[in-house]
């Protein structure tokens, strides 16, 4: 369906690509990935009308951007009654070494100006790259559009000789940022189990390993040390839920 009509040229091409995909997933009831590749999609295809000087092609292409262009407005209504509903769910699959999944690839889609308070329960935030993970979703949640005012976190306090470094480590985080007007909430718990992020405007985050999905580096001076969307990433399973009533944890 993607391809006729269309030329060889580059933009032509790429438009065939992305429209076939989101074809396929479409067909898979994968509606929100299907959703971001017709989008894709159709700016590929206007781009093409752009360049073309035939009537009849010019035709052809607009009846086919009309065309996706109804069926991603069906899709986005249905999501968003997803939303409304709280029946919303998307799963991300992190495969082992995988690359370009940074706290900002991740969560950028959930975080806008409606966001003021969050809750974070993973039971890990003790070891040092533990507490750096922590920290480095603070600054995200700082840097992004969204205007946060506290953050609640709940975690397990460590049992061996370490657990006064990691109580003065989350004390120093929680110092830096109410120099940035975000209070941060400490509870501690030794029964929780489950990783989970929940953000104010409805969305609900679930990671298999929570906060800590990243590989070590391999050295200091490798890609990914810094930048952490090159930064390999352990196996695992991100759950996203849509839902109006979002309880605290």
């Amino acid at each position: 369906m993607a391809q006729s009509g269309l030329g060889q040229d580059p933009e032509s091409t790429a438009a065939i690509t992305v429209l076939k995909r989101a074809v396929e997933l479409d067909s898979e009831y994968r509606y929100s990935q299907a959703l971001v590749c017709y989008q894709e999609g159709i700016d590929l295809l206007l781009q093409v009308l752009k360049g073309t000087k035939d009537y009849t092609k010019k035709c052809n292409l607009r009846q086919k951007i009309s065309n996706y262009m109804d069926r991603a407005e069906n899709i986005k209504k249905y999501l968003d009654q997803e939303k409304e509903d709280g029946k919303y769910h998307k799963q991300i699959k992190i495969e082992e070494n995988a690359t370009g999944f940074s706290y900002e690839s991740l969560f950028q889609e959930y975080l806008n100006e409606t966001v003021t308070e969050v809750w974070i329960e993973d039971p890990y935030i003790r070891n040092t790259h533990q507490l750096y993970n922590f920290l480095r979703f603070c600054e995200m949640l700082i840097k992004r559009p969204c205007k946060v005012k506290t953050i609640h976190l709940l975690t397990c306090l460590d049992k061996s000789s370490k657990k006064e470094y990691q109580i003065s480590s989350l004390e120093e985080i929680k110092e830096s940022l109410s120099n940035h007007g975000v209070l941060l909430e400490l509870e501690y718990s030794s029964s929780i189990h489950d990783r989970e992020i929940r953000f104010n405007n409805g969305w609900m985050i679930k990671i298999g390993r929570g906060l800590d999905y990243f590989k070590k580096p391999q050295g200091n001076f490798y890609l990914g040390y810094c930048d952490f969307d090159l930064r390999p990433c352990h196996e695992t399973t991100v759950d996203i839920f849509h839902n109006k009533h979002t309880k605290k944890i």
